[in-house]
């Protein structure tokens, strides 16, 4: 019972990544459905049901069947991911659970309270979960991936598409979008705070070769935010999704041995091989950030003040104020134009844009720019910004020419879920499938029983 408990309440908090009534304890109930080796609670449909009215604000009603019968397809392509010999690496299980704990952890602010309200023994306890349910989340992905991998739609299937919802009066609307552009001027730490921290890391790494524990060092010191969680420990490849710098110090030493201070985008480091098994190594690290001083802030705003005085009073246009002063790499060279990290493209609807953003442009007409803001990256690089609204449309209903990228992407989306329905067709015929009493009565989509 305690296994069936922690499965079904991880498997919701992976679903929706948060804690939604995470105050209120679960309930441990009966099994609704197996489908294959998968295992389904009564409690589990619940709880999915509230993510999903938690997440669309209450805008949304699904009865217990429809909860029920996109759970079963979930697991349906789990088990057939094993049994397609889908594979997924432990360094990306690793990096997701990680990256679950530190979520937990901003949630909670402690995960002595997470491992306790979800009824846990231990950190390792609830690692070894989250481990579980991160593979079997990868597997569904690379299960439904492969299932849709070849579906394209045509110009004229995506015509089609279109004059098919005019004509039933079904043409989707689309919120305000706007197409964004900045300017970033970074703070940077003095020569003297880069100096002091690698001079603390090189004592540390002294200290370590003397006998100290890297583990207690990393604890006491580092600021890699899933330090608390594991002691700075970590599982890598070389296919693992860690920065170059970090691959290459671990790969260039041998078991026990403690590297230089190195540089990374996260700021400074060592690292410590404590153990090599085949292609993967444990290594233990510990990170500092050089310290940037008040007035290094200063500086960067006061510069962005004036960098916007210049565009505003039009000796220098935007765009060229992006080649000659931003220090982001990654729009510099393309007029300081960002891009939607959800549609890879340069429009973003206001209604789903990251509520920092949005209150930085909501209220600009084109061409306005944001006075210089302040902003920190995950990575710990403090900065100063200016945004211009390049391009601002009106909500609107869809129209084909101008939504053309949206309505290839409806269309897509439509052919791929007929293909993924032939496919939850065909497989259930081939897949054990029980159900209780009470899911026998639901007029499901798909003919589970057979």
């Amino acid at each position: 019972m305690k296994f069936i408990k922690k499965s079904h309440v991880l498997m919701m908090l992976l679903l929706s990544v948060g804690f939604v009534n995470a105050q209120q304890k679960i309930k441990v109930d009966g099994v609704a459905a197996v489908v294959g080796d998968k295992i389904i609670l009564d409690s589990d449909i619940v709880k999915y049901k509230q993510e999903i009215e938690a997440r669309a604000e209450g805008d949304v009603n699904f009865n217990n069947c429809e909860v029920m019968e996109d759970i079963m397809t979930q697991k349906l392509l789990a088990h057939q991911a094993v049994i397609d010999s889908i594979l997924v690496s432990d360094a990306e299980v690793n990096a997701g659970v990680q990256r679950t704990l530190e979520h937990f952890k901003s949630q909670m602010g402690d995960m002595n309270k997470v491992v306790s309200l979800y009824g846990f023994d231990d950190l390792e306890d609830l690692t070894s979960e989250l481990t579980r349910i991160e593979k079997e989340n990868l597997l569904i992905q690379r299960e439904r991936q492969s299932v849709v991998s070849e579906v394209v739609v045509t110009p004229d299937e995506i015509r089609f598409f279109y004059n098919d919802l005019k004509s039933k009066g079904d043409l989707p609307s689309f919120g305000i979008e706007v197409e964004l552009s900045q300017i970033t001027i970074d703070a940077q730490p003095t020569e003297e705070a880069v100096k002091e921290v690698i001079d603390k890391l090189s004592q540390i790494r002294t200290d370590i070769e003397n006998g100290y524990s890297m583990r207690l060092k990393a604890i006491l010191y580092s600021e890699d935010p899933g330090v608390a969680q594991n002691g700075g420990l970590y599982t890598i490849t070389r296919q693992s999704q860690f920065v170059k710098e970090f691959k290459e110090a671990a790969f260039s030493m041998e078991e026990g041995e403690v590297s230089e201070p190195f540089k990374s985008q996260f700021g400074y480091h060592i690292l410590q091989v404590e153990k090599i098994k085949g292609q993967q190594r444990d290594v233990r690290h510990l990170l500092i950030q050089p310290k940037i001083e008040e007035e290094k802030l200063t500086a960067a705003k006061d510069k962005l003040e004036k960098v916007r005085a210049e565009i505003l009073a039009g000796d220098i246009t935007f765009e060229e104020a992006v080649v000659k002063y931003s220090d982001d790499k990654a729009t510099r060279l393309n007029k300081g134009k960002l891009v939607n990290p959800y549609t890879n493209d340069a429009k973003f609807e206001l209604n789903k844009m990251d509520p920092k953003l949005f209150a930085q442009v909501d209220k600009l007409s084109q061409n306005d720019i944001t006075a210089p803001f302040y902003e920190e990256t995950r990575e710990g690089e403090k900065m100063y910004k200016i945004i211009k609204v390049t391009n601002r449309v009106d909500a609107h209903e869809a129209d084909f020419a101008k939504d053309y990228v949206k309505i290839q992407q409806l269309a897509l989306q439509k052919k791929e879920q007929e293909t993924l329905d032939k496919w939850y067709t065909s497989r259930i015929k081939d897949t054990y499938v029980k159900l209780s009493a009470d899911q026998e009565t639901c007029d499901f989509k798909y003919k589970w029983l057979h």
